[in-house]
């Protein structure tokens, strides 16, 4: 198993878009078992999967918004009810991590993609007492029963998490217990310095170092007759001057911006017009990562 990890502490660079699609392009189009974690207490990509577009109005996503609520909610199956169970556990007030992986945890999408959505109690998680140290292990800790409960209802090849845009006690352990992560940029003045802000956060928090393995990649990258600009260009040599020097890949293939890329956030399958570029970088990326 193979876990992904999307961050970026700057708001509005498409990771949320970015990371929904990567998944579905990796299910329906590689064939793999994918697992897709919302981590964001923003929760925007649950928020965008609980409603279906069509021409132009917004109508409830029934069976999801359902599922949701009498059974994630209603059910305490949360993540930050796992996260709980976890921290009863590390503690010493219970003797094993007593929490069920379950379908009233996981969402099937599609026979390939599953997904677990976001709470908006994960706002508070700076908030509460944890110890960082005892809490470390709580993804891997959970990926695991995933992986080995027969109540779960997927063994995944591939997770994907939509992170969080700052540290807390979750995206501490997502991080720790990732394959890969991967940050996008867009092509602005605040591309290279939000990478090396990046970098630097990570080399604090994360041991050992450098681990796991970092991919840049240039999302809403503005082209003309299907290449970049002039100017996308230059942001991504600013990004790469920083990136090379800490040892960090930048990914070839760029995201082109599209005005309705936003409307692909759904569960009616892969959008075919963005395959071409979420194959190469996919190819880059498991290249860079080892995976198969």
């Amino acid at each position: 198993m193979k876990v992904i990890a999307i961050v970026n502490f700057k708001g509005g660079v498409g990771k949320t878009t970015l990371t929904w699609l990567l998944a579905q392009y990796v299910a329906y189009k590689r064939g793999k078992k994918v697992l897709v974690f919302d981590a964001d207490a923003q929760m925007s990509l649950t928020i965008s999967l609980s409603v279906d577009e069509a021409r132009g109005t917004w109508h409830k996503n029934t069976n999801f918004s359902n599922w949701y609520e009498y059974n994630h909610i209603q059910k305490k199956r949360t993540i930050l009810n796992a996260l709980e169970a976890y921290d009863n556990y590390a503690s010493g007030q219970s003797t094993h991590f007593d929490f069920v992986v379950d379908r009233n945890f996981i969402y099937e999408v599609s026979p390939n993609l599953y997904f677990v959505p976001s709470v908006t109690d994960l706002y508070w998680l700076e908030l509460d007492v944890f110890n960082r140290g005892a809490m470390r292990n709580f993804i891997s800790a959970l990926l695991g029963k995933i992986q080995n409960s027969s109540k779960s209802p997927i063994n995944p090849e591939i997770v994907f998490f939509d992170c969080p845009p700052n540290f807390t006690v979750l995206s501490y352990s997502i991080l720790q217990n990732t394959s890969i992560i991967l940050i996008p940029v867009n092509p602005d003045v605040f591309a290279a310095t939000g990478v090396k802000i990046m970098l630097d956060g990570l080399k604090l928090r994360l041991e050992p170092w450098p681990n796991p393995t970092i991919c840049v990649v240039m999302n809403k990258a503005r082209t003309w007759r299907s290449s970049p600009t002039r100017e996308t260009l230059q942001f991504l040599d600013q990004v790469e001057d920083v990136a090379v020097a800490e040892g960090v890949y930048v990914c070839n293939q760029y995201i082109p911006e599209r005005a309705d890329i936003r409307k692909s956030i759904s569960f009616g399958g892969f959008p075919i017009e963005y395959e071409p570029y979420f194959a190469s970088l996919w190819d880059e990326i498991a290249e860079q990562g080892g995976i198969q």
